[in-house]
């Protein structure tokens, strides 16, 4: 047990962060009229976001509902692609500095 907790600490913070974030992404429900925001322009009572529906859109790619995904934000796919990316270049660093393979 021991062995496992300082390998987690051995863990880059925005490694867990990122995959964690993907995890959640697949958790909610795109279908859903209410949903909990950590938009800071939605809790403010602003109605229009460049971010809003992002999440969702990155949900409903992930479920291969490809129409409904571009129509709720088209920029979906691009953050798939770089949120990815970001936990593979992590991963492929996390390698190299502590040699595990």
């Amino acid at each position: 047990m021991n062995g496992i907790i300082q390998r987690l600490r051995q863990l880059p913070i925005e490694l867990i962060f990122w995959v964690a974030s993907i995890i959640a992404i697949l958790l909610i429900d795109p279908d859903s009229s209410a949903h909990f925001s950590l938009c800071p322009l939605d809790n403010l009572g602003i109605e229009w976001c460049p971010g809003c529906g992002l999440g969702r859109s990155m949900n409903l790619l992930a479920r291969g509902r490809f129409a409904e995904s571009w129509a709720m934000h088209p920029i979906g796919l691009l953050a798939y692609v770089v949120i990815l990316s970001r936990i593979w270049q992590l991963i492929k660093n996390l390698k190299q500095t502590h040699n595990y393979g």
